[in-house]
């Protein structure tokens, strides 16, 4: 014996050869040698399916049970250790003190025969087959009685199941039986088929936390928000008793303002639900605002959805360059997609002899209805053209009745006000307000302080003229208010610092400032006429741009305290509060507009976003 150990010791590829009993290769198995002191380990890796083999056996013949459990009537004998092995469950009622642990018949309750014969299955055998016919009870046992890999295997054969029909029905056993990366998946699904879900009636099962989650996402998959409005309407009728009281809630997260102005009309404010109920009354004012007077960004129901096939995207239009070249592209910025937009050049930039192009430089601009008007400037006094976004063309208006630049433009009671301004004599107060209806200009009540290269905005009923260059002085910290219902003038809390070439923009419930000398960046709440300091940007950004685009403030361009052009643009988010460096322009530009608008996929093309060239 001792010689064959020896030999077999100095060939280990021999003793390899001879064993495995019964035939097996040993390639199933591993030997583990230590030649010091002649001991070798034999791992038999087939063996705990010989294990499990026996057990069945002994199961099947009914051989050394020692557990009937009974369900529905049928009778299953066991091996309590076996079942204690394979599960929580039997662990710790075969274990633990408990009355079942001496028991030779134990009742189990919360699944079927058919379920518990497939469950001992795999038990027993580790094989278990799934369909769609018993995947749910499959699931509910599996997690009652903690077989976690077969509670895997079901998440999976689920995810891989997800239809528009069944996938409300998936996301209620998720989430009963907390299976988060399961529930992950189906709220995705959701959100990307959200068109054809909500085709079916399972929709109106959805819990009203489960559907405002839902409906937040910017990414939801519908291609008109009128979708959105019809299924809020319906789930809400499903159970109206019930639901009534929660549709305020739910309608806030219907972009109301992004509804055709018919469809409004006659489906939202003549629905009988809306009308019986007075606490939407404000979301229905704020997207009747956005459809007549063209107001600016101002809340989240305002962004488009990515599925839309519209962005809303920041325009920076014109200026001028380092060289003090003049620019006349028109820079399309989409900051969700984080791509650049082809858009129309300024018009008569183009023209065949270079004397007749205009020079487009200290002009104003503003967004009303979807479109961008822009009017006067240095070289373009009287001019007035709008931007069409559907049409990507530039339309000729009606004339301004005085020549102006270093001026601004405001949107308010659905006109557009041309304010102050310089007509390269003296410093204006007139105001002139534009009828879209008509195609004409009227004047307005005058300005009580005439200035330049001031920063104006809209809110409410009013117009805020703020700051600016007034005659015999360098700069002003003047808050000029315009009541339109009046036709009157009158003066609010000044800014906290006297300062021209700055720019502003309405955001929600205040006006935000840059610009100037200031290096920071200011907010005026009209409510409280107040103001606040919101950062300090670190350096001058005077003549640059500042627009409100998919809830965040984008300020761009500008010069610095050297005079320098700027070509970054800044993002403020102010849920975060954080200012960051969001993208670099194609050039640095200063004296230039910057508006927010929504614009349409099928118009425009992609193009690839610059680098700073100066």
């Amino acid at each position: 014996m001792a010689d064959t150990l020896e030999k077999n010791s100095a060939c280990p590829s021999a003793a390899k050869k001879e064993a495995s009993p019964g035939g097996l290769s040993m390639l199933e198995s591993s030997i583990q040698e230590n030649r010091e002191d002649g001991q070798v380990m034999f791992e038999d890796s087939v063996f705990a399916g010989y294990l499990q083999d026996g057990l069945n056996s002994l199961r099947l013949e009914e051989s050394l049970t020692d557990v009937n459990l009974h369900v529905q009537g049928q009778s299953f004998q066991c091996h309590r250790v076996v079942l204690a092995a394979a599960s929580h469950y039997f662990r710790a009622m075969f274990c633990n003190d408990l009355r079942e642990k001496h028991e030779e018949n134990v009742n189990l309750k919360g699944l079927d025969a058919d379920t518990m014969r497939i469950l001992l299955e795999y038990t027993y055998t580790s094989k278990v087959t799934i369909t769609k016919d018993n995947v749910q009870r499959m699931l509910e046992a599996a997690s009652l009685f903690q077989f976690p890999r077969i509670v895997d295997t079901c998440a999976s054969y689920l995810a891989e199941a997800l239809h528009p029909e069944n996938c409300v029905g998936i996301l209620h056993l998720a989430d009963a039986h907390s299976l988060n990366s399961l529930k992950a998946r189906v709220h995705a699904y959701i959100i990307q088929n959200f068109s054809q879900v909500v085709e079916h009636e399972e929709i109106l099962e959805l819990p009203a936390d489960v559907l405002v989650n839902l409906l937040q996402h910017d990414d939801l998959g519908v291609t008109e928000e009128e979708q959105v409005f019809d299924v809020v309407i319906r789930w809400v009728r499903a159970r109206e008793d019930e639901r009534l009281a929660l549709l305020p809630r739910i309608l806030a997260h219907v972009r109301l303002p992004l509804l055709d102005p018919w469809y409004f009309v006659e489906r939202v404010e003549g629905d009988p639900l809306i009308r019986q109920c007075a606490e939407v009354f404000p979301l229905l004012q704020e997207a009747r605002v956005y459809h007549l007077s063209g107001k600016e960004v101002i809340s989240e129901r305002t962004k488009p959805r990515v599925r839309e096939f519209q962005s809303e995207v920041f325009m920076i239009i014109g200026g001028c360059t380092k060289e003090e070249k003049f620019v006349s592209e028109v820079t399309c910025l989409d900051p969700l997609r984080r791509s650049r937009l082809e858009v129309s050049k300024l018009p008569n930039t183009e023209m065949e002899s270079e004397n007749e192009n205009k020079k487009w430089v200290e002009f104003a601009c503003v967004t009303f209805r979807n479109e961008v008007y822009i009017s006067g400037g240095k070289e373009t006094l009287h001019d007035v053209w709008k931007y069409n976004a559907s049409l990507n063309k530039w339309i000729q208006i009606e004339y301004l009745g005085t020549g102006r630049w270093r001026h601004k433009m405001a949107v308010v009671g659905g006109k557009v006000y041309a304010l102050g301004g310089f007509d390269g004599t003296q410093r204006l107060n007139s105001v002139e307000a534009y009828d879209p209806f008509h195609n004409c200009w009227t004047e307005a009540a005058p300005l009580m302080l005439s200035v330049s290269s001031f920063s104006a905005a809209s809110y409410d009923k009013c117009i805020f003229v703020i700051g600016g260059g007034p005659n015999g002085k360098l700069a002003t910290n003047n808050m000029q208010c315009f009541d339109s219902l009046s036709n009157k003038w009158s003066l609010k809390c000044p800014m906290p610092t006297e300062a021209k070439c700055t720019n502003a923009v309405t955001f929600k419930d205040a006006i935000f400032v840059v610009g100037g000398a200031m290096k920071a960046l200011y907010s005026y709440s009209p409510l409280e006429d107040s103001w606040t300091l919101i950062i300090q940007l670190g350096c001058e950004r005077a003549s640059c741009g500042i627009a409100a685009c998919n809830n965040k403030l984008f300020i761009t361009g500008g010069r610095d305290d050297k005079n320098e052009v700027i070509a970054t643009v800044l993002c403020w988010n102010p849920e975060a509060k954080k200012l960051t460096e969001e993208c670099v322009l194609p050039r640095g530009v200063s004296h230039h507009g910057s508006v927010t608008l929504r614009k349409s996929y099928t118009h425009i093309r992609r193009i690839t976003p610059g680098t700073a060239t100066g």
